[in-house]
């Protein structure tokens, strides 16, 4: 067996156990790269030489039986909106295409800390906006599944290369589904944690109240391992939560018995996929033949999530994204007349019409006379939506929905409609507008043999039993053995 197709967890092991050499690891996933990179476009950064210093430094230590670390000599890839000291980091934008920071996020740092290896950035939609990966001014990245199709998004880059197997594992961020969506998309496991379980000290902000980094992993077990390394309190991030540290991996328990998984009947309406709904039932027959409990739940206002989160995270973007004014850093025009005509021409030419679309109506529902009508209503509902998925937590222990209503789309299918587009995130949404930990886990094909996602919910701070669920389905079906022909 190729190296590069095993596990997190097994190819942690067998570096540990001295079964193999950091740099055979390494050299697995560089020339995998190399074959697959080319068709799929993932990668916007190969970090080569920085790895194999890295590597060659790491194997010292073990020859030398010194703690490498719990991911010691582990081949990871970073979506390429988490800055990383040193390398560049573009955000996918004109805007930053040679901008490279002079200081590592805290993820990276915690990452480092625990021995993995930076192995490269991936591509992503500019500045995190979108839900294909199409919006990057860079490249296009291809579903590792059909080429011909989007690998979802923001964070698609980083769902295809641990889906096609060019690292273990990669960093994404969720602002609204970005990494459970791609996730589903391309059949890998996508968590979302807890608003604040994770810093966010040196993600490049989109919108501030809902954007959260995590994990995309080939299994449960390795989402619970990358979580163990990132989470935790960092004095750097001030909504960074102080809590007692927890071993996730002690719940990966392939148990469900009593567990009560919540189905919100009057939130997976008929805008769903024939394909989607069937793997969605199926689920949930799943989860009643080990023991769990189905209990039907309300949330009403769920369906109101879409249009608040596309005012809340506007109005945030608007307002993160107005440092970018040609003068301090990043993308600066070459001919301009003054002041204004210098922001003028350096924001035209360095975002493109996504992230302007966004800037533009961020700065409208924040506009003197429109502010109540728009963000401050927005923010109530917020309010109302929390309170709602407080109340279904009291007759649950997590919520069970589909992760996107459809598969993967092909390229061009929905960038021409911006709602059409808006509306692939309408499952993942609610989870950042009420701060909530979710994975999404292989659960299944359509008919064409595209993945399928499902995605369990939990209440804050309480990923223990998201793990625990995710691998009790994940153990008693086959979804996530299946690889792409690529």
């Amino acid at each position: 067996m190729d190296l590069y197709s095993l596990t997190l967890t097994d190819i942690a092991k067998k570096i540990k156990d001295k079964e193999v050499s950091i740099k055979e690891v390494l050299d697995s996933v560089y020339s995998r790269i190399e074959e697959v990179e080319p068709k799929v476009d993932a990668y916007i950064t190969l970090t080569q030489s920085q790895a194999y210093e890295r590597a060659e430094k790491l194997q010292q230590k073990l020859d030398n039986n010194e703690d490498i670390g719990i991911l010691g000599g582990v081949p990871i890839a970073i979506k390429d909106n988490i800055c990383t000291k040193g390398v560049k980091t573009t955000c996918a934008s004109r805007m930053l295409e040679n901008y490279t920071p002079i200081y590592d996020a805290t993820v990276i740092k915690k990452l480092e800390d625990a021995g993995a290896i930076v192995i490269g950035k991936t591509n992503m939609d500019e500045f995190a906006m979108g839900s294909s990966t199409e919006t990057s001014y860079i490249k296009k990245t291809k579903n590792p599944w059909d080429l011909t199709r989007v690998p979802g998004g923001s964070s698609g880059g980083s769902a295809a290369v641990v889906s096609s197997d060019m690292a273990f594992a990669a960093l994404g961020s969720d602002t609204g589904g970005s990494i459970r969506q791609p996730a589903s998309y391309c059949s890998v496991v996508g968590l979302k944690p807890t608003y604040g379980l994770i810093s966010r000290f040196g993600l490049i902000a989109f919108a501030s109240s809902l954007d959260q980094i995590g994990p995309f992993t080939k299994t449960v077990e390795d989402a619970a391992l990358m979580l163990n390394v990132i989470s935790g309190h960092d004095k750097m991030d001030t909504t960074s939560a102080n809590l007692e540290k927890v071993d996730y991996l002690k719940a990966i328990v392939n148990d469900v018995k009593g567990k009560v998984i919540g189905i919100p009947t009057d939130f997976i309406t008929d805008g769903i996929n024939k394909d989607v709904r069937e793997a969605y039932d199926k689920a949930i027959d799943t989860l009643k033949n080990v023991g769990a409990k189905i209990q039907e739940i309300k949330l009403e206002y769920a369906k109101y999530s879409l249009a608040t989160y596309y005012i809340i995270a506007t109005a945030e973007a608007s307002s993160n994204l107005g440092r970018y004014d040609g003068i301090r850093y990043g993308y600066r025009a070459k001919d301009f007349e003054d002041l204004d005509d210098l922001y003028y021409k350096s924001r035209t030419e360095g975002f493109g019409a996504e992230v302007k679309r966004r800037i533009m109506l961020g700065t409208y529902v924040l506009s003197s006379g429109y502010y109540d009508a728009y963000y401050k209503r927005a923010q109530q509902v917020r309010t109302l939506i929390i309170e709602n998925f407080k109340e279904a937590f009291k007759l649950c222990d997590s919520i069970l929905i589909p992760t996107a209503p459809n598969t993967a789309f092909k390229f061009g299918e929905k960038s021409e409609n911006p709602l059409e587009m808006y509306l692939e995130d309408i499952y993942t949404v609610p989870v950042n507008i009420a701060g909530l930990p979710a994975i999404s886990i292989p659960g299944g094909f359509d008919s064409e043999n595209m993945p399928i996602g499902i995605q369990f919910i939990a209440n804050s701070f309480e990923e223990e039993k998201l793990l625990n669920i995710a691998y009790t389905f994940e153990q008693n079906t086959d979804y996530y053995k299946n690889k792409p022909n690529i």
